[in-house]
């Protein structure tokens, strides 16, 4: 089984752009002294553009899509060989693997991803990946790395996701106005923390914070994984999360995981149009797992084509995600039709719109 540890820009540069050398040793120290205990990591880094930036000494993180690239395209190579120095300190290799949203949005690209991580640690090598955010843009991001960290977690079917941050965990107010804020060490029911103040506050490199690390958390117990928000700058924080010890907040994993195509339906896979559908659709799609017949549907939104995944919504709220078999040009003409007049205008289409085998529900 493997661990996902993911260090956050906070941990990994300091305010000024600087390496956080000693957190740096410190967690490098940790994942190799897990790989000598048997314990397979892959590590998930942010940082690249901060490093850059203080590389060429950019005064401030840019905006500009090409100027980020481009801060990226210098700190990446920095970033990596800090990491693979620490490692073969330790007695561990490392490989560097960029990854963007299209690579785990085509399932084919998909699966190509994950063997090649488990070779990577089939060999004993520890895959240090980040978002390849030269080639990346605004539609093709995975926005923030903690759901890069918790894609590859689910990927990988990962025994334990641990999210390393610069504060102990999930509080009930913000730690950083609250100096007597109680950090909450258990979260069994994600039910809970809705209507909470969860924090965006992060580095001055980062960008994401606590709300992004409790959806990440929340992405991976849902697909059966536990996940811990602990502390990276305290000493052998990594160790105890490993060794599921009392450190951070930790979310339990949730009953009931779904198969691997469907998580990466539901997590990984962009939605292209949607489908609003009528409350007897919606009835079935939720209570019987049927498929969505044309008859269901009454409006279409998007420019999608079959293959391309689709959300489905009833009332204004999203049910379900699912793999079209009609295109959106198609569906204009035959929604609300049912199937013996959807055969005379298209003899070809298929039966479902989306069968119950591609639709997982939200």
């Amino acid at each position: 089984m493997t661990l996902v540890v993911k260090l956050g820009s906070s941990i990994v540069a300091a305010d000024d752009g600087e390496l956080r050398v000693d957190v740096l040793d410190s967690v490098c120290a940790q994942v190799a002294e897990l790989e000598r205990g048997g314990e397979r990591i892959v590590m998930v880094t942010s940082g690249a553009i901060a490093r850059g930036m203080r590389l060429i000494e950019l005064p401030a993180r840019p905006r500009a899509m090409d100027e980020l690239q481009a801060a990226s395209a210098i700190g990446q190579g920095d970033l990596f060989r800090a990491y693979q120095s620490r490692l073969e300190q330790g007695g561990t290799r490392a490989a560097q693997v960029l990854l963007t949203a299209a690579d785990i949005a085509a399932r084919t690209n998909y699966l190509n991803a994950r063997q090649t991580l488990r070779r990577l640690i089939e060999w004993g090598v520890v895959p240090v990946v980040n978002e390849n955010d030269t080639t990346a843009t605004d539609e093709i991001s995975f926005g923030d790395n903690d759901f890069l960290a918790a894609q590859v977690a689910i990927l990988l079917d990962a025994r334990l996701l641990v999210l390393l941050s610069d504060v102990d965990g999930l509080h009930r107010s913000d730690p950083g106005l609250d100096p007597a804020a109680e950090l909450i060490d258990l979260v069994e029911d994600f039910g809970e923390l809705r209507g909470m103040e969860i924090g965006d506050r992060t580095s001055a490199f980062g960008s994401g914070g606590m709300r992004s690390k409790v959806a990440a958390a929340e992405m991976a117990a849902e697909s059966g994984i536990p996940a811990t928000i602990c502390n990276g700058i305290q000493a052998g924080s990594l160790l105890a999360a490993a060794q599921d010890e009392a450190v951070g907040t930790r979310f339990a994993a949730q009953a009931g995981k779904a198969s691997g195509f469907k998580l990466w339906l539901k997590y990984a896979k962009p939605a292209r149009g949607c489908l609003t559908v009528d409350a007897g659709a919606a009835r079935v799609l939720r209570e019987s797992g049927s498929s969505l017949l044309p008859v269901g549907i009454v409006a279409v939104e998007g420019s999608f084509e079959v293959g391309d995944a689709v959300e489905v919504a009833a009332d204004g709220a999203v049910l379900g995600k699912g793999i079209v078999d009609y295109s959106a040009v198609e569906l204009d003409r035959v929604i609300g039709m049912k199937s013996e007049r959807v055969r005379e205008l298209l003899p070809h289409a298929a039966d479902e719109v989306i069968h119950r085998d591609r639709f997982v529900l939200i």
